[in-house]
């Protein structure tokens, strides 16, 4: 017989054999290699007060704003005007979809030894999630008021830098040299835009890319001391809450050119989830056997829609590493 060891054959007294009819089994491993996801972060950012009975794509979600009621001054024997409060009605429509549909052929059901199905399922959830977040972290880009963003942010002061795309913030970890900024000033600028904007301080929250995650580590929060810890950040790798904020770290983002920037630069979010509301539903979610091969199709349909309600409670920093 012929035996190939490290691709060389040894050859045996017997070199052409006939087929012997053997069967050698595959052996295919029950556990699966596991995937990580990129971190999602719309659930915990945006409001889903305005959700109600979405049933498909092109739905709209009345909403109704609260007025400003107008405070007069009194004199004794004046007469009092009268004020009919009133405002706008906001629609927020369901005009995003997408889908996934999946085909299981009968044979790889039948040869499989795991569910192929209900694995295939749990990972296109993953993937919907990160596309829609994506989506929306793309076009809330610019939203904010104009006292929000740019070089002259702040609806009282005017003073506060936030980064332009022709003159992105140089973010460092500490020791700020001329032209650049540490991450804990630019967090404490942030929460200033929202203070004059008269923003609640309790809800506020920052989404940060991964190496910005990184600089708030390596800033002087490291130390104990300095924040209040019982162990440090760099010890716990937590981040925690910072100047009312509490932080979550995102790689969906939008970031240069792809994400309608410049080169390098990157955007950073806070805000109040007032801000921001989502309204999203599965309306279809269905299995069925194929016409086309002998097996069984899943396929789903996710419609959602956001809106920026309140411009006043959403900031936006470009920045560059």
């Amino acid at each position: 017989m012929s035996v190939t060891v490290s691709g060389s054959p040894y050859l045996g007294s017997n070199q052409n054999p006939a087929y012997s009819g053997t069967f050698i089994p595959e052996i295919w491993s029950g556990k699966l290699i596991e995937k990580f996801y990129a971190s999602t972060v719309l659930s915990v950012i945006s409001n889903t007060d305005y959700e109600g009975e979405i049933k498909d794509k092109g739905d709209r979600v009345h909403i109704r704003q609260k007025p400003t009621i107008t405070v007069s001054d009194y004199q004794v024997n004046q007469a009092l005007a009268v004020q009919r409060p009133a405002a706008a009605i906001v629609d927020l429509t369901i005009d995003y979809a997408k889908y996934f549909n999946l085909v299981l052929d009968d044979v790889m059901e039948i040869q499989s030894d795991i569910n192929l199905m209900s694995m295939w399922a749990d990972d296109a959830a993953e993937q919907m999630k990160i596309v829609i977040d994506t989506a929306v972290l793309l076009n809330i880009l610019n939203t904010p008021v104009a006292a929000n963003s740019g070089a002259t942010a702040g609806a009282i002061s005017s003073s506060i830098n936030l980064g332009t795309t022709a003159a992105p913030l140089a973010l460092v970890p500490r020791d700020a040299s001329a032209g650049r900024v540490e991450i804990l000033d630019l967090i404490t600028r942030l929460g200033q835009t929202l203070d004059e904007q008269n923003i609640p301080e309790t809800g506020r929250w920052i989404t940060l890319p991964a190496w910005a995650a990184q600089y708030l580590k390596q800033s002087d929060l490291r130390q104990a001391s300095i924040s209040g810890d019982s162990a440090s950040t760099l010890r716990t790798g937590r981040l925690g809450m910072i100047d009312r904020f509490t932080l979550y770290t995102s790689n969906l983002l939008p970031n240069g050119v792809a994400g309608g920037l410049s080169a390098g630069e990157w955007v950073i979010y806070a805000g109040h989830p007032h801000a921001l509301t989502f309204a999203s539903q599965v309306t279809k979610l269905e299995t069925l056997r194929s016409e086309q091969t002998f097996g069984t199709l899943l396929r789903g349909l996710q419609v959602y829609g956001f809106k920026v309600l309140d411009g006043k409670a959403l900031v936006q920093a470009i920045v560059t590493p």
